[in-house]
């Protein structure tokens, strides 16, 4: 008999059908057994009368995998409406050893607690809460692909292991390649931008490499990034008028396909307008020093305190939960971004916030060949070296006005949902000091 999954179970009342899974939870009730059996579909309650097909199950616990043919009844007050009676049941792999966690229940998420949450991670995520997470990870993934790929956007696949580093400012990881010193990639910076001058558009989601001795509930050393890079813009505003557009999106596709899962996650949909507003950096800097009195006026970068402060200013007098923070020093600028030409002080780049933290950096990038040398010496760069040589190529034959952005999906889906950690969105977090599972 072909397998039938729990979610196709109203399609088939009065019929028997197959079912195969594990044994999610089981219950003695006077002379009954109630088994409820996990597949891909979700769960579905197996109700068994039958003294020897009760026999079968003695002893075994959460994790058995079950093969069970029923008839399939209606019955509003369970799951999808349906349950199964009158089974009979085959153990395939029988679990006799009670697991470490107890994935019939709500797993903790308390910061205590996420030693045993991530150690025992293949686990916990047969709780179907917490696979709710992923399949939330994975349909925001899918609608920035989408989207993306809906404006012209080409998929692209860059190398990870690298002659040299691409971002200033973060450490690298450095391994041995056949003799040679390589590095792990931090973003697909430079390749995305090389791109432009053979698709014009282009993106990618991919892992990037982070070797920041961080231990915050924002970092990661290995995390997924998703990467755009567009050609022939106006200014920077076709860069965010995306960002705006794909954060919306997002949300929608969210809470139009994936509702049950969000509201067993408790998350809450965001607040958005359709163009998300901008703030500059002194802006931030002033007001946030007025409403606190702690000053924080010519400061070069935001405190996570700031980013916190303007995302609550943001939804509370801007109606949106999140928010652009523009004008940045070009102090501080990569050597490839585009200085302001009306203020060369500050460089055209913003960040975008939500929900208390920066999930995305965007800025156009210089095109100019002789500008970019100019810039990249300006800060001790060689131009002949193994990790500029083939960048600068491209714009020494032609490289349109471009932009672009980096956007950390676990971060992303960390603030959609309303986790407390960015770790607890991704699959098995790699810090700096878990390397396992």
């Amino acid at each position: 008999m072909k397998r039938t999954l729990s979610s196709q179970l109203s399609q088939h009342i009065g019929k028997t059908v197959r079912l195969q899974g594990w044994l999610h939870k089981k219950r003695v009730m006077g002379g009954l057994v109630f088994v409820v059996l996990r597949d891909r579909g979700g769960l579905v309650q197996i109700v068994v009368t039958d003294e020897k097909e009760q026999a079968k199950l003695q002893g075994l616990l959460n994790g058995t995998i079950l093969d069970v043919s029923g008839t399939v009844k209606a019955e509003p007050r369970a799951a999808g409406g349906a349950e199964i009676h009158d089974p009979k049941i085959s153990v395939e792999v029988p679990i006799s050893e009670a697991p470490p966690i107890e994935i019939d229940k709500p797993i903790d998420h308390n910061s205590e607690n996420f030693d045993t949450l991530f150690d025992n991670r293949m686990l916990g995520l047969r709780n179907p809460t917490e696979q709710g997470i992923f399949r939330v990870q994975a349909a925001v993934a899918e609608s920035l692909r989408e989207s993306l790929s809906e404006q012209d956007f080409v998929e692209i696949h860059t190398p990870k292991l690298l002659a040299d580093a691409t971002e200033g400012g973060a450490e690298v990881f450095k391994l041995d390649h056949f003799g040679q010193t390589a590095t792990l990639a931090q973003s697909p910076q430079f390749y995305k931008q090389m791109m432009v001058g053979v698709f014009e558009r282009v993106y990618e989601i991919a892992p990037v490499y982070r070797a920041e001795p961080s231990m915050t509930t924002r970092h990661m050393s290995e995390y997924i990034s998703v990467d755009a890079e567009m050609g022939f813009i106006t200014g920077f505003s076709d860069v965010t008028d995306l960002l705006s557009a794909l954060l919306n999106g997002v949300a929608d596709s969210l809470w139009k396909n994936l509702e049950p899962e969000l509201k067993a996650l408790k998350a809450t949909k965001p607040k958005l307008t359709a163009k998300i507003p901008e703030i500059s950096m002194a802006e931030v800097h002033q007001r946030y020093s007025e409403a606190t009195k702690k000053n924080t006026i010519g400061e070069k970068d935001l405190f996570p305190a700031e980013e916190r402060w303007i995302c609550e200013y943001s939804a509370e007098h801007l109606g949106s939960d999140a928010v652009f923070v523009t004008d940045w020093p070009a102090s501080e600028m990569k050597f490839y971004h585009y200085k302001n030409p009306k203020d060369p002080t500050l460089a055209v780049r913003a960040d975008l916030l939500f929900r208390g933290v920066e999930i995305v950096t965007a800025s156009q990038r210089e095109h100019r060949y002789d500008v970019l040398i100019q810039q990249l010496k300006a800060i001790g760069g060689d131009p002949d070296s193994p990790g500029f040589h083939a960048f600068l190529k491209a714009f020494k034959y032609g490289m349109p006005p471009h932009g672009g952005f980096g956007l950390g999906l676990e971060r992303l889906s960390q603030k959609m949902i309303g986790l407390s950690s960015v770790k607890e969105a991704s699959l098995f977090p790699r810090d700096t000091q878990r390397l396992a599972p």
